[in-house]
């Protein structure tokens, strides 16, 4: 199994760490982009994936109850910029996942209506959100830029705003079917995270934002109707 090596992953990953499931899984870490790869190749059986992937699945399974979802700002997935939408001209845009990509395409498109350039990018391309290119960041280091640009456009609250819904960033998806006895146990795994959030906190070095704030007020990590109401939405605006 794959997920995503982020600090809003750690609730979702704390029953794993905590030893449970070890005889029926192995789970490693890596950027979203790099485990859809993986889980698009048949390289792993499972992964915490961007949903802009979903649709290139030949078959796909949301097996947990739980995601990295938003229905408030998110926080972590915003475009950053020196000046006014309005005035941007160009976006560096983040490599490590598609689904903000693909989010931001929609966003610029049905909701800012506004057509500057996208240039896909490498490491460190941060330090060139200035001027009227800005950047869109996600992940830890977008809660680090925060502290650097003047204008922070929260894509998950923009989606809100556009659609009525929340949004859904990432899923644990197989790509085959699965034994219930399997699916039972890591959905039951994957959501025991919840109810140790001080404990992923007091664990954490990083302070650039309040980590208790982001587990319980950012992101929103239920899969419910509605996050798959959104989800269906997001899909669509894709094909």
């Amino acid at each position: 199994m794959g997920a995503v090596s982020y600090l809003n992953t750690k609730p979702l990953v704390y029953g794993f760490e905590k030893g449970l499931m070890k005889d029926d899984a192995e789970l490693f870490f890596d950027y979203p982009a790099k485990i859809a790869a993986m889980l698009l190749k048949d390289e792993i059986d499972v992964g915490l994936i961007p949903v802009a992937v979903i649709p290139k699945l030949p078959e796909y399974h949301i097996i947990s109850d739980y995601c990295i979802g938003a229905s408030q700002p998110v926080a972590s997935v915003c475009l950053f910029s020196d000046v006014p939408l309005e005035g941007i001209k160009e976006i560096l845009v983040d490599y490590q996942s598609r689904t903000s990509a693909a989010l931001l395409k929609v966003l610029l498109r049905q909701h800012w209506k506004i057509d500057p350039m996208l240039t896909d990018t490498s490491n460190n391309y941060q330090q060139h959100i200035k001027g009227n290119t800005a950047g869109l960041v996600i992940g830890d280091r977008a809660l680090v830029q925060r502290h650097q640009s003047a204008y922070i456009y929260d894509l998950a609250e923009a989606w809100q705003q556009m659609t009525g819904l929340p949004f859904v960033f990432a899923a644990w998806v197989a790509n085959k079917q699965l034994p219930e006895d399997f699916k039972k146990a890591f959905n039951h795994t994957t959501g025991l995270g919840l109810q140790h959030i001080d404990e992923i906190v007091s664990a954490i070095d990083f302070s650039a934002y309040d980590m208790k704030a982001y587990y319980t007020q950012n992101i929103d990590y239920k899969m419910d109707g509605k996050k798959l109401e959104a989800l269906g939405l997001f899909l669509s605006y894709l094909l």
